[in-house]
């Protein structure tokens, strides 16, 4: 896959993951949000959780699932670490999630994948 191909699939990707998200009572705080490090693919509140989650698009749920690595999970939790101030408020709890987005299935939302 090019990468343009592979840009318009993950955008792709994290819409669906939004609209999953707001059908679950998630408020979307912010997409794609960059910091030097790292980048978080949504950032989504609900109640007194903020969640930062990495959107993956793949043909099957493994593969998804596989290509969350440890690489990946490093820049996640340090542009988590530098946005969560952004978006906290006191009292509230902060988590990794990941939603994995497969062709023709129902998005999978795995909660608190990071637990370091």
């Amino acid at each position: 896959m090019n990468r343009i191909a592979a840009e318009k699939r993950g955008r792709s990707a994290e819409t669906i993951a939004c609209w999953f998200l707001r059908l679950h009572g998630w408020h979307i705080l912010a997409r794609r949000a960059r910091v030097r490090g790292g980048e978080v693919d949504v950032i989504a509140r609900r109640g007194k959780i903020v969640a930062f989650v990495e959107v993956k698009a793949r043909s099957t749920y493994d593969a998804a699932n596989f290509a969350i690595d440890p690489w990946l999970m490093r820049r996640v939790v340090v542009a988590t670490e530098r946005l969560a101030p952004r978006y906290m408020r006191p009292g509230d709890d902060v988590r990794i999630d990941a939603i994995l987005v497969v062709p023709f299935r129902w998005p999978r939302h795995l909660a608190n994948i990071w637990l370091g």
